[in-house]
């Protein structure tokens, strides 16, 4: 009683700030919908949600300089190795900053391909592409962010990422209501308000990650340990199996995304309603995944076998508690909530058709968050590689091949298919590394 009485503790103190800051990420978009949805045609909406898509593609899939600096992070927690924690961040954010640089000298090409593969409507090819060649400079701040964030929940302190977030994404907000409606600058004006408030929050994050370092003992960060590349193998072999399980997914919404192109603007502007709802469920259970990021690998750093299991236990019903949440707040309001984000007849209507299939995506997709974040903090990537791999080619495109002739339904179905099939195959292989105890 007294450890689990610990854990809900340790759970909903990590937790909470990362639920709240993780929700504000779709709100952020929740409010650009609902500013451009409001504007006089459905074309602003689309570009961005094509653009979007893009940029998250290029963005996200760079995302295992979150989650592999938090694994690596949360294990030197637990085994109580400061230097070595500091050591990771300083690599991580080295990497994102080059990383970053690279996609923005690459990006004229790397734009180009992206709205050749995920086509806009008629008519919205410049408006795309305008907005997305605005927010691609915001690379190098997006992914060194990427690195601070993931070291403050590896050294369980989700507070300072929930500040970052909220003050971004705050400043974000009010940008848009002075670019987009004070000065008439439509995409564009979205565009360069998320540009300046990535940039800011950026700043913000250095500032309170040099604040955090300057409060533990040992010595400091040395150049020469940060340009000697063999050190960096660590981090490298657990990201690798992170990035092409994150591209794969991101190229399954980016498919998604240009599906829904492919059947004009009103079908892909009722999409990006719908996704934006489906994003605030996500972003609600990623908060208990990040606690199981977390907290698993410190139990993996302390090889405290009983500790990890009663996590797990612990964050699966917090799961799956806010998963009935959220099927409940859809169930009720979901109507309601489209109607705030788009005044367009047409887009309400296409919208209100696939609202059941958002019912059903919560607790699908509960355990594929769950399970990655326990994957994440064992550092078990390879794992995470592989299911990603079957349930996109062996669930998600013979679904959707196979059920093109129910059109939008079908791309839905194929959806929901995938995210179980992501649920099932880490829980045969969470299963098996139990029976074999070999999570670390």
């Amino acid at each position: 009683m007294t450890l689990g009485r610990d854990l809900n503790h340790k759970i909903w103190r990590l937790a909470w700030p990362m639920i709240i800051s993780n929700l504000s990420v779709p709100m952020l978009g929740l409010v650009d919908t609902a500013i451009l949805g409001h504007l006089e045609n459905a074309q602003y909406l689309a570009a961005v949600a094509v653009g979007g898509s893009i940029l998250a593609f290029l963005y996200w899939g760079f995302g295992f300089l979150r989650m592999g600096t938090t694994g690596l992070t949360a294990q030197a927690f637990g085994a109580d190795n400061h230097p070595q924690s500091r050591l990771i961040a300083g690599q991580s954010i080295l990497l994102g900053l080059g990383i970053g640089l690279v996609i923005v000298f690459l990006s004229p090409f790397l734009l180009m391909l992206g709205l050749f593969l995920v086509v806009p409507p008629a008519g919205g090819y410049e408006l795309a592409m305008n907005y997305a060649q605005i927010r691609i400079f915001s690379a190098p701040a997006v992914l060194v962010n990427y690195a601070i964030v993931g070291w403050f929940i590896g050294q369980q302190n989700t507070r300072w990422p929930l500040l970052i977030t909220v003050f971004t994404n705050a400043l974000n907000v009010g940008l848009d209501f002075l670019l987009i409606i004070g000065l008439d600058m439509k995409s564009e004006g979205a565009a360069i308000a998320t540009l300046i408030a990535e940039y800011s929050g950026c700043g913000l994050a250095l500032l309170l990650l040099s604040k955090a370092m300057g409060q533990q003992q040992g010595t400091s960060i040395r150049l020469a340990q940060l340009l000697h590349w063999p050190d960096y193998r660590q981090l490298l072999v657990v990201n690798r199996h992170l990035f092409v399980r994150t591209m794969v997914l991101l190229a399954c919404f980016a498919f998604f995304t240009a599906q829904g192109s492919s059947q004009g603007d009103i079908v892909l502007a009722a999409n990006t309603l719908i996704m934006n709802l489906l994003l605030l469920t996500s972003f609600g259970l990623d908060g208990f995944a990040h606690a199981a990021e977390a907290l698993t690998g410190d139990a993996a750093g302390q090889r405290n076998r009983q500790r990890f299991l009663a996590t797990c236990r612990q964050c699966a019903l917090w799961s799956l508690i806010t998963a009935g949440l959220f099927t409940l707040l859809f169930a009720v309001a979901g109507s309601q909530l489209i109607g705030l984000l788009t005044s367009i007849n047409a887009v309400q209507a296409e919208a209100l058709r696939y609202l059941p299939w958002l019912l059903l995506l919560p607790f699908t997709a509960v355990w594929s968050y769950l399970l990655d974040g326990i994957f994440i903090g064992t550092t078990q990537t390879a794992a995470m590689q592989n299911s990603m791999l079957l349930s996109a080619l062996l669930v998600y495109l013979p679904c959707w091949y196979f059920s093109q002739q129910w059109g939008n339904h079908g791309l839905w179905f194929a959806f929901i298919a995938f995210n179980l099939a992501r649920g099932l195959s880490l829980a045969v292989i969470f299963y098996r590394n139990n029976r074999r105890q070999s999570w670390w």
